[in-house]
């Protein structure tokens, strides 16, 4: 397949502008850009499906430019149901600078990242009015479907002219960095096709674009922050561990299409790992593949490998197995339980709701179904003192095969 076919096999088309974008993805060498407004310090599993696009079309020759908004940030694209919560300079520099930093390093330096405040800085209202104002029509951007959607409740006037705002980043690109193709989200048809306006009218050009389908789930939920299922790409918001977890329990009817999306296996790869999926689904080969090619894409093989011992020393039950920071990545987001003195673990599993009573903690320890840090339990009367910590301040106890608690000495 050629690179048009590919992306069109991948489900990456959605929209397309410019009738010979085909020819010119196939054929040529462009530059073309890709966009972000910086309203977290990092970014997220949804804008990482566009930044592989983006990868891919670097690795066919294709020259990638990644815009951090600086200055669009400052104001917030409209959102379908209310406005954006406007945040101060000094939080969007700081996530300025952390999102420029991840994208440079998911490319491996090989991008151009550029801040559209610079060429904004400065710019006079009256001047942007007469260079841009004057080619967009009002009922052209109120035909616009985020706009549309937003008339009935209302939307302020920073947010109506976001769009006007995007279209001259295409415009100011196009002309400086000679960049004639956008690439984004579908969500952002309207504010690419706003750009692609006022090129043809200021400078009697050509530009392209094509957006991309937004990832879901299967029940059609978006990965994105304001979803409250973000997957961040920084590993200290977000565990390789917490990513491996997520990625190795994705639906069996949808691991391939995110196959498709978030990796460069070949065709015949993902089709071999689709006929185990469907023949042996307990396998979960498909799922392993993702995990392990995401994983090492964002955070190295190390990242990976060390996921992968997390989860199966969990598995199996071999916590001491694990680093004191591996304990603490595999039980992130799990309030643990505190003790400040020596106590019987019999005491510890009924004051801390992990049985529902001494009799039943008896049980549960005479019948080897309580483990303390990886070791089976069978003493009634076993005395957790600092001395069985792991790394002298951990305690994990294990009920039955897959119930963890973790615990903290203080």
């Amino acid at each position: 397949m050629n690179l048009y076919e590919d992306l069109k096999w991948r489900g990456l088309i959605k929209d397309v502008a410019g009738e010979d974008l085909e020819d010119k993805l196939n054929n040529e060498k462009i530059t073309f850009y890709w966009g972000t407004d910086p309203t977290a310090d990092s970014l997220h599993i949804g804008h990482y499906s566009s930044l592989v696009t983006a990868k891919r079309l670097a690795k066919a020759g294709h020259k990638p430019i990644l815009l951090c908004g600086g200055a669009t940030g400052l104001i917030g694209d409209p959102r379908p149901t209310a406005e954006r919560e406007i945040i101060s300079k000094e939080t969007l520099n700081k996530n300025l600078e952390g999102i420029s930093k991840q994208v440079s390093e998911i490319f491996d330096g090989k991008a151009e990242v550029v801040n559209n405040y610079d060429w904004f800085k400065g710019y006079e209202f009256i001047d942007f009015l007469r260079d841009a104002g004057k080619y967009i029509n009002v009922n052209y951007m109120l035909d616009k479907d985020i706009i549309k959607r937003r008339l009935e409740t209302g939307i302020t006037f920073a947010e109506f002219a976001y769009t006007l705002i995007q279209g001259y980043d295409f415009l100011w690109l196009y002309k400086n960095k000679n960049c004639i193709m956008q690439v984004e989200g579908s969500d952002q048809w309207g504010n690419i096709t706003t750009g692609i306006e006022l090129i043809r009218k200021k400078l009697d050009k050509q530009a392209y674009a094509f957006t991309m389908p937004l990832v879901v789930d299967k029940y059609g939920n978006k990965f994105g922050k304001s979803e409250g299922n973000a997957l961040w790409l920084d590993r200290n918001k977000t565990s390789s561990y917490e990513l491996y977890q997520f990625l190795i329990n994705v639906d069996d009817e949808m691991v391939i299409d995110y196959l498709k999306i978030f990796t460069f296996l070949t065709k015949e790869e993902i089709e071999t790992l689709e006929k185990s999926n469907n023949e042996n689904p307990h396998l979960r080969e498909a799922h392993k593949a993702l995990a392990k090619e995401i994983i090492t894409d964002l955070h190295g093989e190390e990242a990976y490998l060390e996921a992968v011992k997390i989860s199966e020393s969990l598995f199996k039950g071999n916590i001491k197995d694990l680093t004191v920071k591996q304990i603490e990545d595999a039980f992130k987001g799990i309030e643990p339980f505190k003790i400040n003195e020596d106590k019987l673990l019999l005491d510890i599993l009924v004051d801390n709701k992990i049985c529902s009573s001494k009799r039943e903690a008896r049980e549960f320890i005479s019948n080897n179904s309580i483990s303390f840090n990886g070791e089976k339990v069978t003493d009634l009367d076993f005395l957790v003192t600092k001395n069985v910590l792991i790394g002298q301040k951990y305690i994990v106890i294990r009920r039955g095969k897959k119930k963890y608690y973790i615990g903290i000495y203080e």
